[in-house]
């Protein structure tokens, strides 16, 4: 009988544990859409993780198309990098989708600098160009490979990861993410050129680096 009993308890106890496991798992999971669209109403001054929709009424088809990734973006700074987003303040229609879709636009030797997304995993689509794509695992391992026309990427999410124009003519990429706003946080200018400025000596360590050099990367950010 004992033994009868403890397998009673132990099965109740199994049970226990996987209602409370799925539980959990879908508290914090994203919810299935209530409606079938939220079109984000930039106005509102309701602040909720994400936007507000507006009202159907005021929905028109525009609010579903977009234009603004036709069009080249500049390349005439340091980095040749230009991009046109395609985000939710730009475009109100995918509010609530999970999307985001990004042009970029490269000189010659442009790159976009070493970075991290921490809301999305990205998708890129190489459209013109030979583009060298590479980001490095959480073991410091590096993952990295020269794409051309019609060949895509993935980048992990919130892994560190980098782009650069390799070919000898303009490239074009499509970065596609499964967040209306992932987010970036662009490493040099974190480390460089923050607001108030991370102070000399502690990046002089974390880089086994003499003060003065930090000094002068510092003052090409403009600190």
């Amino acid at each position: 009988m004992a033994t009868a009993k403890f397998s009673i308890k132990t099965t109740s106890s199994i049970f226990l544990v996987l209602c409370l496991t799925v539980f959990t798992l879908s508290c914090f999971a994203d919810p299935d859409a209530l409606q079938d669209f939220c079109v984000a109403d930039l106005n509102s001054t309701i602040i909720v993780n994400g936007f507000p929709c507006k009202p159907v009424s005021e929905v028109t088809a525009n609010d579903f198309y977009y234009s603004g990734l036709m069009n080249e973006a500049s390349t005439d700074n340091r980095l040749g990098l230009g991009v046109r987003s395609g985000d939710v303040n730009n475009f109100p229609g995918i509010n609530t989708l999970g999307l985001m879709i990004s042009r970029v636009d490269l000189a010659p030797g442009g790159i976009i600098p070493i970075h991290t997304h921490p809301r999305a995993t990205e998708a890129n689509y190489v459209i013109k160009g030979e583009v060298y794509f590479g980001f490095i695992s959480t073991s410091n391992v590096l993952y990295s490979k020269v794409l051309k026309a019609g060949e895509m990427s993935i980048i992990p999410k919130g892994l560190v990861h980098f782009v650069q124009n390799v070919g000898r003519k303009k490239a074009v990429v499509l970065a596609i993410f499964n967040s209306q706003l992932p987010g970036t946080s662009n490493l040099p200018n974190n480390l460089f050129a923050s607001d108030p400025t991370l102070p000399n000596d502690l990046l002089a360590k974390n880089f086994q680096a003499d003060e003065n050099v930090i000094a002068s990367i510092k003052s090409k950010f403009g600190n």
